[in-house]
């Protein structure tokens, strides 16, 4: 084989593992919680950025707009999730391509004004952190004064990247 063809051969070999990197999801720490502290996404991969998801009608039966209409907290998680993950489907993603999570909470009523996180995560880990799905987005989580319906108190957006 000439030199400059076995030249070319082994530069290119010791530069496709740069291009072939994974995205690198790093573990909080001392910790078992369902996020990962920060994810790293190589270059040359694709970014898609999910409009914020709100939940679907529960209960077509109640007030349209109304709390009930939608479900509590952990319903209304399980609704959008589902939602978002069958939007990634079309798109030939999965939930596991989730490398970012912004969650938009608002106080439940029946908590006091006060955001039901545990609700929310009751929901989140159906989908997240699973034997099927192990992979973790980072995340952040965060109360609202309000989203664009009374009734809604989960408004969740996503970024994921394509392998």
């Amino acid at each position: 084989m000439p030199k400059p063809t076995l030249l070319a051969l082994l530069l290119a070999a010791a530069v496709a593992p740069v291009f072939a990197s994974d995205v690198v999801r790093h573990k909080i720490p001392g910790s078992d919680f369902p996020i990962s502290a920060a994810v790293e996404v190589p270059a040359g991969k694709t970014l898609v950025f999910l409009s914020g998801v709100v939940p679907p009608v529960a209960d077509a039966k109640a007030a349209k707009g109304s709390l009930e209409a939608y479900g509590d907290t952990k319903t209304q998680t399980i609704g959008v999730l589902t939602s978002i993950d069958k939007q990634l489907k079309g798109m030939g993603l999965a939930m596991g391509d989730v490398v970012k999570m912004q969650v938009f909470l608002v106080g439940d009523p029946a908590k006091g004004g006060k955001m039901d996180f545990a609700g929310f995560m009751a929901g989140y880990t159906q989908f997240f952190g699973t034997k099927e799905q192990p992979t973790l987005p980072s995340r952040s989580a965060m109360q609202v004064a309000a989203l664009a319906a009374p009734g809604f108190l989960v408004e969740i957006e996503v970024t994921a990247v394509r392998p």
